[in-house]
């Protein structure tokens, strides 16, 4: 699960209850991002985040030359992504510096750049053989989560609708219900 810091802003919770809860439901990897912008402070920011939220966090560190050097000394302890990535070479900078995980913003980029799916593609030759993986983030739709992961994301973070949205087809309904008017099983 990932957060930032506008979801947090729109949690009725402090930020630090909404995280502790978060932490305690969460099976999986909890993703914080930092919001220090100097490195003293993004390093004590890193800290008190890993205290709170324990061996599941992954802290969100930006693509900046002070999130680098954090992430460089952070990284064989805590588990660090490199985010806001928007072009290859900071991915290989992320690698460089221990990031888990590289994360692009697929659909921004677009918007921004003119192709998202062309920045994941470059990230993914880029960071070919090395540990960090590729996680997409900004991913609007079905059809460009799928084609997020066809071009070399290894995750995808998206909201709960496009999920949803992708666990559905039309003719996936229109098969069962047909199976279902048609046969018979052991129970209906």
């Amino acid at each position: 699960m990932t957060t930032n810091p506008t979801l947090l802003a729109k949690s009725d919770l402090s930020p630090e209850a909404t995280l502790k809860e978060l932490s305690e439901i969460v099976s999986g990897e909890l993703y914080y991002q930092l919001t220090a912008i100097n490195f003293e402070d993004m390093m004590a920011e890193a800290k008190a985040a890993s205290k709170l939220i324990g061996h599941k966090i992954v802290l969100k560190i930006p693509a900046t030359a002070t999130g680098f050097q954090v992430v460089s000394h952070l990284s064989e302890d805590i588990n660090c992504s490199v985010t806001g990535i928007y072009h290859p070479a900071q991915a290989v900078v992320a690698a460089e510096a221990g990031a888990k995980y590289a994360i692009a913003y697929v659909n921004r980029a677009t918007r921004l750049l003119g192709d998202g799916l062309k920045l994941v593609r470059e990230i993914a030759k880029v960071v070919e053989g090395r540990s960090t993986e590729i996680l997409a983030a900004s991913v609007k739709s079905p059809d460009e989560a799928v084609a997020t992961l066809l071009a070399g994301a290894d995750h995808l973070t998206l909201p709960f609708s496009v999920l949803q949205a992708m666990t559905t087809h039309s003719l996936s309904e229109q098969t069962f219900k047909e199976f279902n008017e048609k046969g018979r099983g052991i129970m209906w």
